[in-house]
């Protein structure tokens, strides 16, 4: 067994008056195969979403930082304030845009030759990345890797399960015969009805950004993001599906999809969190690939 090109060093560093504990994976050597004078000074971002610690569910976020340094790249995780071995009040996804701050000052002060992060975030981590570019407006974030985007809303949640429930269920005749027994499908058919009428109902339009329902406030984040994005979907995921949909019937959302700079990467058979070893090797080589695509894009612009 050989041991992996790389070092890790945990940090603590303060968050409007609270503690944070974080850890940094750092390679031996930078990146090589392209741009190497350019590769030191970018780094990676583990944006933890909610309720979750630094080493992800099954280890996936201390797998992921441990790749992505044994590629050449410096990769940091770390806990929000209130979770983990960070102090303070637990705070939900939208409201870590500080915590997010701090991490990078850290991460620059014990690297100050990375002047570029890529943010990389999972669920809520993803939804919570992009709100941050949209109240910070941060020029050190210079890519994104977004996987299965939490955005859902009782609207999102009713289509999904319209098309991904629903539907199959009505397909089935198993389900007739119950319905005209008076069995259990007639309570399917009054969820449909109700999946329905929350699907059509549409949200109020707030006054100023601060007010503005966090899904708003991550499309404008998107809308206001020049870099390169690597959007990775679960096929085997309700979030993913429910984002899928979302998109399909937001124009504005479907225009940012097709930006030049933009992959997006479906994945059929991963669930959520990529929970099995192929699922998980899935996600950390879509990562590797795309961070050495830009890579080899500096070098050919350097």
């Amino acid at each position: 067994m050989t041991t992996p090109a790389l070092q890790e060093h945990s940090m603590a560093f303060v968050c409007q008056g609270e503690q944070l504990v974080g850890v940094i994976s750092l390679p031996t050597q930078p990146a090589s195969d392209a741009a190497p004078a350019r590769a030191t000074d970018l780094a990676l971002l583990v944006v933890v979403g909610g309720p979750q610690v630094r080493t992800g569910s099954h280890r996936q976020f201390t797998q992921l930082c441990r790749a992505v340094a044994d590629a050449g790249v410096p990769a940091m995780r770390f806990d929000v304030r209130g979770m983990g071995d960070s102090t303070g009040p637990l705070r939900s996804f939208e409201h870590i845009g500080d915590d997010i701050s701090a991490a990078l000052d850290a991460l620059q002060a014990r690297l100050p030759g990375v002047k570029r992060v890529v943010l990389w975030g999972l669920c809520d981590g993803a939804s919570a990345a992009l709100m941050y570019l949209h109240e910070h407006h941060d020029p050190r974030i210079t890519g994104l890797v977004l996987l299965n985007p939490w955005i859902r809303s009782a609207q999102t949640l009713a289509r999904a399960h319209i098309k991904h429930y629903y539907w199959q269920r009505l397909r089935q005749p198993d389900f007739w015969r119950k319905l005209a027994d008076g069995g259990v499908a007639l309570q399917a058919v009054k969820g449909l009805w109700a999946n329905l009428k929350a699907s059509r109902r549409t949200q109020g339009n707030a006054s100023g950004t601060a007010a503005l329902p966090f899904q708003q406030r991550m499309l404008l984040g998107a809308e206001g993001f020049e870099g390169p994005v690597l959007w990775v979907l679960s096929g085997q995921d309700l979030t993913a599906r429910e984002f899928a949909e979302h998109v399909d019937l937001e124009p504005r959302w479907q225009q940012l999809m097709r930006r030049r700079h933009l992959q997006r990467l479906d994945l059929p058979d991963a669930d959520h969190t990529f929970s099995t070893s192929p699922q998980g090797e899935q996600a950390v080589q879509a990562t590797l690939r795309w961070l050495q695509a830009m890579l080899t894009q500096d070098g050919a612009a350097a």
